[in-house]
């Protein structure tokens, strides 16, 4: 049996909901979501796990916190600005938010149970792609691909063995001794002509991919806005 965590009269900040949610963020940053239980989240805050109770009811709830404390570190579009630069913005600040915190990938899509910082994002990207002339149906269609885009591609990062530069010559040479030319040229090509390429990271694929979808979509905007109920034209 493990012995009982201790408090320390420097140690005894007083807990708050907000302290708990870091806490358990800390944990999941530091072993995985898969590493957060109520023990290991005392055991962080340095408090006995009953006393986590008191901010928390369970697992869900802090889940639902966590969730929403890295969609508060996501800079939501700005209202009136330039709809394909605020765009990109949230999409390169929630890709950044999701390098900190990997394992938010797989849940910030999937609570049922929306915080304030939530849906403040969702409420931005909806009124910005509508205030750029967006109709209803296609502001669906653009806010469900430039999520999945940016949500793949966060999983894609963490999921690479190559992680930035510095590690591209190590992992892509061992992985080239094992591609014959004379079997897969193409892949060797790739491999020789652009990966080994000094300098080349995976992550400047990002920026090439979203302009790519921000154009397309920039060609569904109906030149005078979306159709109003009423049979006229108009903006959102």
């Amino acid at each position: 049996m493990s012995e009982p965590v201790s408090e320390s009269p420097q140690e005894r900040v007083p807990l708050s909901r907000e302290r708990v949610l870091h806490g358990a963020v800390a944990v999941a940053d530091t072993g995985g979501i898969g590493s957060l239980t109520i023990r290991s989240l005392a055991q962080e805050l340095r408090v006995k796990p009953m006393s986590v109770y008191h901010y928390v009811a369970g697992k869900d709830d802090i889940l639902d916190g966590i969730v929403d404390l890295v969609f508060g570190e996501i800079e939501p579009p700005l209202a009136g600005g330039d709809w394909r630069s605020e765009m990109r913005r949230s999409a390169t600040s929630a890709r950044r938010a999701l390098r900190r915190h990997p394992w938010a990938i797989a849940l910030l899509q999937s609570r049922t149970n929306p915080g304030p910082a939530t849906l403040r994002h969702h409420d931005a990207m909806i009124g910005t792609l509508r205030g750029a002339g967006f109709s209803v149906e296609m502001t669906a269609h653009a806010y469900a691909l430039i999520d999945s885009y940016v949500y793949g591609f966060a999983l894609s990062e963490a999921s690479l063995p190559i992680n930035g530069p510095d590690t591209v010559a190590e992992v892509a040479e061992s992985m080239n001794r094992q591609v014959s030319p004379g079997e897969y040229p193409h892949l060797a090509e790739f491999t020789v002509e652009h990966i080994l390429k000094p300098g080349y990271d995976f992550g400047d694929e990002f920026e090439f991919g979203l302009t790519v979808i921000l154009d397309a979509l920039a060609r569904s905007i109906p030149p005078d806005g979306p159709a109003r109920p009423d049979g006229g034209a108009g903006g959102a």
